[in-house]
C-alpha cells in the first residue's frame, strides 16, 4: 500500500484527515498514471475533501512545483509519494482582523 511510502513534509491536519489524504492518494495512484497529475489531483479533491470536509479545497500535484499559500488553520499538508509531491489544502483569503489570525501561510518547494 502507498501509504506507507508516502514521507509527510509539513502538516497541521488532525491525524484522521491526515490519513484521509494519504489514503485517497493511494486510492489516486491505483486508477491513475503518475503522468496524470492533474487526474490525481482532481480525484483528491473531489473524492472526498470537498464532499466530506465541504468546498474551498485546493490540490496541487507534481514533480516540481513552488508554491506559497494562504490556508485555513488545521486544513494544510504536503507529501511525497516517491518523485510525486502532493499539496493540499483549504484555501484562506486571510483574516480580516490580523489580531485574530487563524490562518496560516505556506512555503512549500517540490
Amino acid at each position: 500500500m502507498l501509504e506507507g511510502k508516502a514521507v509527510v513534509g509539513e502538516t497541521d491536519m488532525l491525524q484522521k484527515m491526515q490519513q484521509d489524504a494519504l489514503h485517497l492518494a493511494a486510492e489516486a495512484l491505483d486508477s491513475f498514471d503518475v503522468t496524470e497529475p492533474t487526474e490525481i489531483a482532481r480525484f483528491i479533491k473531489k473524492q472526498e475533501f470537498d464532499r466530506v470536509y465541504g468546498p474551498g479545497w485546493q490540490c496541487i500535484v507534481g514533480t516540481d512545483f513552488g508554491s506559497f499559500v494562504t490556508h485555513c488553520f488545521g486544513c494544510f499538508i504536503h507529501f511525497q509519494i516517491g518523485s510525486l509531491a502532493i499539496l493540499l489544502f483549504r484555501g484562506s483569503a486571510g483574516p480580516e482582523n490580523p489580531a485574530a489570525d487563524k490562518d496560516h501561510d505556506f512555503a512549500v518547494k517540490s
